[in-house]
């Protein structure tokens, strides 16, 4: 190895230190860790790169740049979380009921005397796809001021992907759930288990048996990821869970869970959500101005059943976007503006697959 070499490698091992100092390890983990930079540095010494050095700095990066000790500040305002419901959702007033019950029950625990952390049930928001599942998580997230982080379990088939793999296999990783809080940056975010219930048939039984775990706040202070190999305390997370339907759920997860159901919208509320939440960000969005789309109101009902029953709001969302888009093309040629959207001219900017119907 050139001089050149181990002058790089030299830096790297400084930046690790570096981190490794500035992220407030536990004890007996800052002892290994100060133990693995002192065997780099031999090696890089000696001149015995190999391997074991990727993956040695490999598992120190991780480390040092877990979030051990960095939090956000809880908001438990219970007016501001209406207003930011209201904001991103229409309708669905029993669900943003049970939504603001549970912040009360998080303000309450956290002001208890002797319990500092927040803690609630656990939420499992059910129901069809396009619902505002996702949406309304990212919202209570906002709403208390906490990171969010989506981990998607559809098609996980081993728990080896939310638990990690051991160092001594070639190429393992941390699990879903350690990179989650290493995305966040912080040791409380909101962390959305998506799909639940879409876990492989093969899986189905492993995954649960960390599910259990991870819900459970007398064990999940101590999560084991197995390529981490020091327990992380997970009992200050959030987490929120969705599932289509709950019948592949295990029972003990389900146990550990409060269920919500997402209700289906109904024709006139798309229509409400079209024109006041969908087509604004849409246009905003297409780096149009507010004034360059108008929809005749007569048309609504049109793009909203274009394509029949839908019990979300997806397929609503692609067709307001494709218009937008044609507008926005428009736009870009040079043509003036506003557009307006009338009975004559909207097969025109309807998307491909909504001019085939009717």
């Amino acid at each position: 190895m050139d001089n050149g070499g181990n002058a790089s490698l030299t830096a790297e091992i400084e930046e690790l230190k570096a981190q490794a100092t500035a992220a407030s390890l536990p004890e007996e983990l800052k002892r290994k860790v100060t133990g693995m930079l002192t065997h780099l540095v031999r090696m890089v010494a000696t001149a015995a790169y190999s391997a074991e050095y990727e993956r040695a700095v490999h598992y120190l990066d991780w480390v040092t740049n877990l979030p051990w000790n960095k939090r956000s500040e809880d908001t438990l305002d219970l007016a501001k979380a209406k207003a930011v419901l209201d904001e991103h959702h229409y309708g669905l007033e029993e669900v943003k009921e049970r939504i603001l019950e549970y912040i009360a029950v998080l303000k309450l625990t956290k002001e208890k005397e002797g319990n500092p952390f927040a803690r609630a049930p656990i939420l499992l928001l059910v129901g069809l796809v396009g619902t505002g599942k996702t949406t309304f998580a990212i919202s209570l997230a906002l709403a208390l001021n906490r990171k969010f982080v989506r981990v998607p379990l559809g098609g996980m088939g081993s728990a080896r992907d939310l638990r990690g793999q051991s160092r001594l296999h070639l190429e393992a990783e941390p699990g879903a759930i350690i990179k989650a809080i290493r995305r966040s940056g912080v040791r409380n975010p909101v962390i959305l288990l998506d799909e639940i219930d879409r876990v492989t048939m093969g899986g189905r039984a492993d995954v649960a048996g960390v599910l259990v775990e991870l819900l459970d706040p007398e064990q999940n202070n101590a999560f084991l990821d197995h390529y981490i190999d020091y327990p992380f305390d997970l009992s200050e997370v959030l987490f929120v869970a969705t599932a289509n339907n709950t019948g592949n759920i295990a029972t003990a997860v389900m146990d550990r869970l409060e269920p919500i159901s997402m209700p289906s919208y109904t024709d006139e509320q798309k229509v409400v959500i079209g024109k006041n939440y969908l087509l604004p960000k849409a246009v905003a969005e297409a780096g149009l101005a507010a004034k360059d789309v108008a929809v005749e109101e007569s048309l609504w009902p049109d793009i909203v059943r274009r394509l029949g029953y839908d019990a979300g709001i997806r397929t609503l969302q692609r067709t307001i976007k494709g218009i937008v888009r044609k507008v926005a093309k428009m736009k870009a040629d040079g043509q003036s503006m506003p557009i307006q959207l009338t009975v004559a001219n909207l097969k025109e900017f309807l998307p491909t697959y909504q001019t085939e119907i009717g």
